[in-house]
């Protein structure tokens, strides 16, 4: 986190000379970065838009965000979110030359949960920030499709829609094509985005969906978008159970969304083209906490380095469960 620039306190001494406010304000500020990950989807969302929520929502949008490390591109893409939580012009704070004075300043944002919110530590809930963001972008869409018990699955009229993200570098899906011919084979309509991120309208299309399916990693971040009761079945790779968990299980179940992870067998990991079967990297994958100095290896071999090869008779279970929950 080099890149986020301290912020300093001063406390001073009741003899010592006060700098003289040239401007003032009468409402309270919050004083953020928009460095560090930010930039990354998950990080986005997990470093600042989450925590920005549980740390200014209680204003009511009479609150002044002072931004340090300010980035024009960062604050367009997310300008309805920020404009809903504040009622006022961002400042730059880098750039600020004046003496400006609040009634009250909070330095950094609340963060308790990686990718949610404890609600033993906040008046707010992971629903509550969820709620908050399909009302800033009106996503009409409410829940997902129910479908009929005992019903055709490929004689239905109304199908049940499945969104594949397909990440194009790292740890994608070798075979999409297989699985998209599976799913429809069930009765799902299957849209494949190599990522979404960056998509034009991307929080109404992901909302469209029933289904949301990838392998971890940041366009998983898109659940945020789905309508409470839709299902996230995420592809949990080799060595990525902790991080799994953590990331995207636990947040699916704290915004109220239906959750299945398929823990891929060695034989679909890439990785076994790369490390003979007795090796280490196979045989015994970190199934906990990784350690901050085990990190860049674990990274390197696990995230990096790994891709994943469905064996659709296997995953087939998977959609079928799927299934059922749109049922239920």
């Amino acid at each position: 986190m080099d890149s986020v620039t301290n912020s300093t306190v001063k406390q001073l001494h009741i003899s010592q000379q006060v700098p003289i406010c040239t401007r003032n304000y009468t409402v309270p500020a919050v004083v953020f970065s928009t460095k560090g990950y930010a930039g990354n989807h998950f990080h986005d969302f997990t470093d600042v838009l989450i925590q920005l929520f549980q740390t200014s929502r209680r204003f009511n949008g009479e609150v002044q965000f002072l931004i340090t490390n300010y980035m024009p591109w960062w604050i367009n893409k997310y300008k309805p979110v920020l404009q809903r939580l504040s009622k006022y012009e961002i400042i730059d704070i880098d750039k600020e030359k004046e003496v400006i004075c609040f009634p009250s300043l909070t330095i950094g944002l609340k963060d308790n949960k990686e990718f949610s919110i404890n609600t033993s530590e906040s008046p707010n809930s992971m629903r509550d920030f969820t709620k908050f963001i399909k009302s800033t972008y009106s996503l009409k869409r409410k829940f997902a499709v129910r479908l009929k018990k005992n019903a055709d699955d490929q004689g239905r009229k109304t199908k049940p829609r499945l969104l594949i993200i397909s990440r194009s570098k790292t740890r994608h899906f070798i075979n999409v094509k297989e699985i998209v011919i599976l799913a429809r084979s069930l009765g799902f309509k299957v849209v494949v985005e190599e990522t979404a991120e960056n998509l034009a309208q991307g929080e109404k299309k992901v909302n469209s969906f029933d289904v949301l399916m990838g392998v971890h990693g940041a366009g998983l971040t898109n659940m945020v978008f789905l309508h409470e009761n839709a299902t996230v079945i995420q592809t949990v790779g080799l060595g990525m159970e902790w991080v799994s968990k953590v990331d995207f299980h636990i947040p699916a179940m704290d915004m109220n969304l239906k959750y299945l992870d398929y823990k891929i067998s060695v034989n679909e990991s890439s990785l076994i083209q790369q490390y003979p079967l007795e090796h280490h990297v196979l045989r015994d994958p970190p199934g906990n906490m990784i350690s901050p100095k085990g990190w860049v290896s674990y990274r390197k071999i696990y995230l990096d380095q790994q891709d994943v090869k469905i064996e659709v008779n296997r995953f087939r279970g998977s959609l079928l469960k799927a299934l059922e929950l749109l049922r239920s």
